[in-house]
């Protein structure tokens, strides 16, 4: 029953904290056709593998956020849309409208940190609020 009890726990702990992973075939559903959400920040990830270990790793410290993260060999569409030239590239959406983006600098690593960036989201919730 303890061990149970244990796999249990680690189960929904795995599937609270897990990577989302989106691609072409769901980028427009889960950026632009969101309608449980009004006033929604989603930030989006342009990921490559070969460069994964400069990928964000404090995705799951993003407060008030959906955070997605799309493997750019899975998205073409997506990455020529948004012109993602390097990896890792996050773009910051509210209400499915492009609002922000960060790029990986020439050593492909991301020029900025968890507070930057929490802070740029920040500023993109306040900014309707007139």
């Amino acid at each position: 029953m303890k061990n149970l009890l244990t796999l249990l726990l680690l189960f929904f702990s795995v599937q609270v904290f897990s990577q989302q992973w989106i691609d072409d075939s769901n980028f427009d559903d889960k950026i632009y056709k969101n309608e449980q959400c009004i006033d929604c920040i989603v930030v989006v990830e342009f990921w490559v593998d070969f460069n994964k270990e400069n990928a964000f790793k404090e995705w799951n410290q993003l407060k008030g956020v959906k955070y997605f993260r799309v493997d750019i060999e899975k998205a073409p569409n997506a990455k020529k849309e948004y012109r993602v030239r390097m990896a890792p590239t996050i773009i910051i959406f509210k209400d499915g409208i492009k609002e922000d983006m960060f790029k990986a600098d020439l050593s492909l690593k991301f020029p900025t940190d968890l507070g930057e960036l929490q802070e740029t989201i920040e500023e993109i919730k306040n900014a309707s609020k007139f």
